[in-house]
């Protein structure tokens, strides 16, 4: 069904997503999860690497139709959805959209207020532009890859979560939400272009910043923040778990060493000279305990300590279930919508579209008769 009023601070907007998989599906999510109504249009037989649609919560809250953009009517079908959007999505190789009529000159064509957003991992231009890319190819080039892990070992593999999602779709949704409004405010869309690669670049500012200025060493393991230091990072406990440790400034690192039980230690925290004896006793302490049993120790303290905790743990912990990080819709435990909004509250509202079940609904909904066409 359509979106209503309360239903998120985008209720009222209106998005084409073209299928793929990855950061364009994720970050059509996010835009249904904020009220929009999202129209998913998937291409007959799905798309390579997808999961059982019935558990891809990246489709949750939003509708979808189904159109053969290589049959001789698809294109058309697509614009007339454009048209009648404020936002298309779309995150095919560069030019890929305009070979089958659905790029940007056609759909501004019919619509000039639309706001076209481009996602892809090399960019719309660039010697790369053209090649098959995944994440972690992406986020290796930017530096970014390189920056995690231990000193001794490769670089540690962050899922797909800093590159396809962080540096991919956050940055095509901020895109679009500003492009939005200044369509909004002149009538004039526009292309957002979209990169992994220059998202991903863009999160690491600060560090190029203390890089710069002589406070940030480029190699792994030999920084404040990337598992050099010894009071921010993680630690082995007895029964083979883990705890994350970050007391940083002086007060909190006070408060954890006397937690640990090593008040020696109280000021080898600027003595670089002694973070090697440090980190040794700080593993020692822990591993002598249970991964509970040090979470009852730090538990209402501002040590800056915490559990490391499984993907299945996680929605148990009792802050994230006080605040309702996680919910349960149609059977499946999922990430609740966020940020929060205190005028226009967000929820889980329909389950994962399943490929063209909504296409009655969207053609009456939007004004597109012709979706119908071959399915009397």
């Amino acid at each position: 069904m359509a979106t209503t009023p309360a239903q998120g601070p985008l209720t009222g907007v209106r998005v084409v997503e073209l299928a793929g998989i990855g950061p364009g599906p994720f970050a059509a999510m996010l835009l249904a999860d904020l009220g929009a109504d999202v129209v998913r249009v998937d291409r007959p037989g799905g798309v390579g690497l997808a999961i059982d649609p019935a558990y891809d919560v990246t489709n949750r809250n939003k509708r979808s139709v189904v159109v053969d953009l290589k049959a001789a009517d698809g294109p058309a079908r697509v614009l007339d959805l454009a048209a009648r959007a404020d936002v298309l999505v779309e995150g095919y190789r560069p030019g890929v959209a305009e070979r089958l009529g659905v790029g940007p000159e056609d759909c501004h064509a019919r619509n000039p207020a639309l706001v076209y957003g481009r996602m892809t991992g090399w960019g719309q231009d660039g010697p790369l532009a053209q090649r098959a890319g995944h994440d972690i190819a992406y986020i290796a080039l930017t530096g970014t890859l390189g920056m995690i892990g231990e000193p001794d070992r490769p670089p540690a593999v962050p899922a797909n979560l800093l590159g396809d999602y962080a540096g991919g779709s956050l940055y095509l949704v901020v895109g679009v939400l500003a492009a939005l409004h200044h369509a909004r405010a002149t009538g004039t869309g526009q292309v957002v272009d979209a990169a992994i690669v220059d998202g991903t670049t863009h999160l690491s500012a600060m560090i190029h910043g203390m890089l710069a200025a002589g406070g940030w060493q480029d190699r792994r393991g030999a920084n404040l923040l990337d598992g050099g230091c010894p009071y921010y990072g993680t630690y082995a406990t007895a029964d083979g778990r883990y705890m994350a440790v970050g007391p940083l400034e002086p007060q909190f690192y006070d408060e954890f060493v006397g937690l640990l039980g090593l008040p020696e230690h109280a000021d080898a925290r600027k003595d670089w000279t002694r973070w090697g004896e440090l980190r040794e006793a700080v593993a020692a302490r822990f591993a002598s305990r249970t991964r509970d049993e040090w979470t009852a120790v730090f538990e209402g303290s501002d040590a800056c300590v915490a559990p490391v905790l499984s993907l299945a743990e996680a929605p148990h912990h009792p802050h994230l279930a006080a605040r309702g990080t996680f919910t349960d819709h149609g059977g499946i435990t999922q990430p609740a919508p966020a940020p929060r909004f205190s005028a226009t509250p967000t929820a889980v509202r329909t389950g994962p579209a399943r490929p063209g079940a909504d296409t009655a609904g969207v053609a009456r909904d939007w004004d597109v008769p012709d979706l119908l066409k071959g399915l009397e």
